[in-house]
């Protein structure tokens, strides 16, 4: 009934406490301002952000495959050496890894350890990839969950080498490479120069191997030591060094010169070796001061590089080292 003030509800009931006291500063902090607003590409919900991202990793998905694409020539690209086996190989022989790929929940077997031991040791960076990734990395090789990257070569100039050879005041020795195709025959040649005392080893740019991961590991780390140059020209090339008084010898098997009676190779020499298939190209062999062949018993097929170089290499430092 109207008036009744003893209704349920009619009179509002005032809430216990002080009604009148402040917020505390919670509705004033509320008012205020967060700064200006971030842009759209620096905000990780925004479409604009995630486009960014993408074209980020898209672009690092790019360069990734320029690096690592094959047909490119060994001087502007990385290496990929690939397998459990070969990459403790590479790193106990000192190759100048500069990173070492290893597949997430690959089994760590005794060379997976010893490879992330090794890595550790020389300082070398881990990267954990997907394998999925490190098969694109690799162009599908296959690499056990192992892969280490090498970096491009930095060849040296035949002139440089030649002058380096001056200024070391020893007799110039130099070998050059006609037609070998085999990185792992010119890491062997390498390794056999820098055992013997070679001051450097020159190839052309076209038909030849390059210092590829594989020469890398089949040096031995020896091309750390010695020097490879580039020749746009090999003919050329040794023309030049005749002129700076160097003679150029060839290895062939039809020489007319045994090995070990050459009187040119006592002083400044550039030590020409070629295919083991083809041998010598005509206009190297026109180009030689003399060419010379290893005794062998009748009837024995040539050597290859690897091995043609270290046993002529052997004869002349044993012949300068007697003198």
């Amino acid at each position: 009934m109207a008036g009744n003030s003893k209704r349920r509800g009619a009179i509002r009931q005032r809430p216990s406490g002080n009604p009148t006291a402040g917020s505390g500063g919670r509705v004033r902090r509320g008012l205020e301002g967060k700064g200006p607003t971030p842009k759209a590409e620096n905000r990780p919900n925004h479409k604009a952000y995630k486009r960014v991202q993408a074209e980020k990793r898209a672009a690092a998905a790019s360069e990734a495959r320029r690096s690592s694409a094959p047909g490119r020539s060994g001087s502007d690209r990385a290496e990929w050496i690939v397998g459990r086996n070969p990459v403790v190989e590479a790193l106990r022989a000192g190759v100048p890894v500069k990173a070492v790929h290893v597949a997430d929940r690959v089994d760590r077997d005794d060379r997976v350890r010893e490879v992330l031991r090794l890595a550790v040791d020389l300082g070398v960076p881990l990267l954990e990839v997907t394998r999925t990734e490190l098969d694109r990395l690799t162009s599908g090789a296959v690499h056990q969950g192992v892969a280490a990257q090498v970096p491009a070569y930095s060849y040296a100039h035949p002139d440089d080498v030649l002058r380096e050879a001056f200024d070391s005041g020893e007799s110039p020795l130099l070998v050059a490479l006609d037609g070998v195709t085999d990185p792992r025959n010119l890491g062997a040649v390498v390794r056999s120069a820098a055992a013997f005392g070679s001051h450097g080893v020159v190839v052309p740019e076209r038909r030849s191997a390059a210092m590829s991961a594989a020469a890398w590991k089949a040096s031995a780390g020896a091309a750390l030591r010695v020097p490879v140059a580039r020749a746009v020209n090999l003919t050329r090339t040794l023309r030049a060094y005749q002129q700076e008084g160097l003679a150029v010898v060839g290895l062939d098997v039809e020489g007319a010169v045994d090995l070990t009676k050459s009187d040119e190779l006592a002083g400044p020499v550039v030590l020409v070796i070629g295919s083991e298939g083809k041998g010598l190209s005509r206009l190297v062999r026109e180009t030689c001061d003399q060419l010379v062949r290893i005794p062998m018993r009748s009837g024995t097929e040539s050597l290859n590089a690897g091995v043609a170089a270290g046993i002529a290499l052997y004869e002349i430092a044993s012949r300068r080292s007697a003198g």
